[in-house]
C-alpha cells in the first residue's frame, strides 16, 4: 500500500476551508446523504488510525505491558 500523504493533506484542507460545508448547504438531499456518509467513513478511519497508532507505539514496551498489551512479534 502506498501512503499518499498529499491526498490526506488535500482532504484536510478541503474540510478546514469550509468548502465541503458550502457544497453540503447547496446540495440536493441525496448528495447531502453522500457527504454525510463520506464524513462518517472519515471519522471511522480516524478511530482506526488512533487504535493502530496506540498499538504500534506501545507494542512490546514497558508501558504497553503495564497497560495489559500482549507482546506480539
Amino acid at each position: 500500500m502506498i501512503l499518499d500523504e498529499s491526498y490526506i493533506d488535500k482532504l484536510k484542507d478541503y474540510l478546514e476551508s469550509g468548502e465541503l460545508s458550502e457544497v453540503f448547504e447547496y446540495s440536493p438531499e441525496e448528495r447531502r446523504f453522500e457527504i454525510l456518509d463520506f464524513l462518517e467513513k472519515i471519522i471511522e478511519l480516524g478511530e482506526v488510525a488512533d487504535k493502530t497508532a496506540t498499538e504500534v507505539i506501545f507494542k512490546n514496551s514497558q508501558l504497553g505491558s503495564f497497560l495489559g498489551e500482549k507482546n506480539q512479534k
